[in-house]
């Protein structure tokens, strides 16, 4: 009979980690409290400096973790940071292969956006869009300066979901914005006149206002439709 083999047994570090957010979750601490020294992490789960050296390095990679160097160690606030520099390092290795990871990347924010502009219709007109309303009127007045800034057209998807009262939504965005921010020197400028640009944000926030989902929507397509545009031309 053929003896089954044994699945390999977790490193002490990997231990480690997960006790370590074990420990977290037992006492029921949160982001910014202060966590247990080394040596006190080394006595609670009976591993050696080394392993927890090595878990609370890996924690903070992903941001489980937070070293202030003098301070101590908290409990890490959350960030999609190592999530956005594998996504860019990623598409940028498919655009030089010959394909488009970010393409795929738009679509899923394309597809996060459209369904985000429903809910925001759903919480009825009392939603107060006037800090929308600022950034558009800012908007405005960069294309008639000549080019409407990164900042600026960040910012408006930032506030225009921030009634949902969800913080993953404004992080999320901001990781797929991030990614592509990184990548701007493989795309190069926007070849949509700033007066389009505007004229796309405006649409969106208008048929927000009027809590009209079928236009809302329709114009968070025609929003990415100049995204992928500018996308394609890479292998165009």
């Amino acid at each position: 009979m053929t003896a089954v083999p044994r699945p390999a047994r977790p490193s002490r570090a990997v231990e480690a980690q997960e006790g370590v957010k074990d420990l977290i979750v037992r006492r029921g601490l949160v982001a910014g409290d202060p966590l247990p020294t080394e040596s006190e992490l080394m006595e609670e789960l009976q591993v050696s400096r080394n392993s927890v050296r090595e878990a609370l390095k890996a924690l903070q990679a992903v941001g489980i973790v937070d070293i202030r160097h003098g301070f101590g160690m908290f409990v890490g606030r959350m960030s999609l940071s190592g999530l956005v520099d594998e996504l860019a390092f990623h598409s940028r290795i498919t655009l030089q292969n010959g394909m488009n990871h970010l393409v795929h990347l738009i679509e899923i924010r394309e597809i996060l956006e459209s369904g985000l502009v429903e809910r925001l219709i759903e919480l009825g007109r009392e939603v107060d869009l006037k800090a929308v309303a600022d950034v558009i009127a800012r908007m405005e007045a960069e294309a008639q300066a000549g080019m409407v800034s990164p900042e600026t057209d960040r910012l408006f998807h930032d506030l225009l979901y921030r009634p949902l009262g969800n913080p993953l939504v404004s992080q999320l965005l901001g990781a797929f914005w991030d990614v592509y921010h990184q990548l701007r020197d493989r795309l190069g400028e926007p070849d949509e006149p700033p007066g389009d640009v505007v004229k796309r944000h405006r649409d969106i926030y208008t048929a927000v206002l009027a809590g009209d989902r079928d236009a809302a929507v329709a114009a968070v397509h025609a929003h990415f439709e100049g995204v992928r545009n500018r996308v394609a031309r890479i292998h165009g």
